[in-house]
């Protein structure tokens, strides 16, 4: 099942998992940016962890990542609702080679998770230190730490699939298997990028096949970005008259460009009467 996150964990060993698997959600993502291809591997690779995290929130709420960097790509954003509905975009300003390192993609970059919870005034926010020549280094890196517990994850992009394997060991009183993280992460490293498109049961067969695994119902992602038209007209109402009416007058419309979307909403003349309608004339 594509566009699901599968959680499982291994009965006999104080070990979780967590497979996210984009498939539909993932090509909708990236359908007409012609991002280069490093480009659009990176914006994958952080949509999957993006997903991951977002499917363990104890708390309802959205989480970003928002990376900012003087590299070939200069802003990649992602977030994700307690629904599982995900949406991002890359920005490039130089077009990165083919054999990138991250460096080379993000330069001297700052990456921020942001959590905002329901009922939470403030967001939560945290830089995540860019450690590692990966995605997946940086980002076990700072979920061992983060939640106090070993951790692991394998991502995989292409064209079509957005994939990531997670493992994280749990706390165990007394030790059941003093070689099993070990051990479980020996076997999920021999994994190949295009295993981790295949069916979960197929994968974690072939991974852990004398692992006694439990699989769990699956949780349903998608690619959420509808236009709002209203959200738009509302933003430009709150710039007044003379701006928007200064605007008609120098180009003819009002053009906005939703970026995270990919969505553009033009407005001829006519719009500077509809967001503002003349006062009505008084009859004496």
């Amino acid at each position: 099942m594509m566009d699901a996150i599968h959680r499982f964990i291994f009965e006999k060993l104080a070990i979780r998992g967590t497979l996210v698997q984009f498939g539909p959600a993932w090509r909708s993502m990236q359908a007409g940016r012609d991002y280069p291809a490093v480009a659009r591997d990176l914006l994958g690779q952080m949509a999957t962890v993006t997903a991951l995290i977002g499917s363990n929130l104890k708390t309802p709420g959205r989480i970003s990542f928002q990376i900012r960097g003087n590299g070939a790509i200069n802003l990649l954003v992602v977030d994700c609702d307690e629904s599982l509905r995900l949406r991002g975009m890359v920005k490039t300003q130089a077009a990165p080679p083919a054999d990138a390192t991250l460096t080379d993609l993000l330069g001297d970059a700052q990456l921020v998770l942001t959590l905002q919870t329901h009922g939470t005034p403030q967001p939560y926010q945290s830089i995540v230190p860019m450690e590692g020549n990966t995605v997946a280094t940086m980002l076990s890196h700072y979920l061992s730490q983060s939640e106090q517990q070993p951790t692991a994850l394998w991502l995989a992009v292409d064209e079509a699939h957005a994939c990531g394997l997670f493992l994280q060991r749990l706390p165990e009183h007394p030790v059941r298997d003093e070689d099993g993280w070990n051990r479980v992460t020996r076997l999920a490293e021999t994994v190949r990028d295009i295993e981790l498109a295949l069916p979960p049961e197929t994968l974690l067969g072939h991974l852990f096949a004398e692992e006694d695994v439990r699989l769990f119902k699956p949780r349903t992602l998608c690619y959420h970005c509808p236009r709002d038209e209203a959200k738009v007209r509302d933003m430009l109402r709150s710039l007044g008259r003379d701006e928007i009416a200064s605007i008609v007058a120098e180009h003819g419309s009002v053009v906005i460009q939703d970026d995270i979307c990919n969505h553009e909403y033009r407005f001829g003349p006519g719009i500077v009467d509809e967001l503002f309608p003349p006062a009505p004339r008084t009859l004496h």
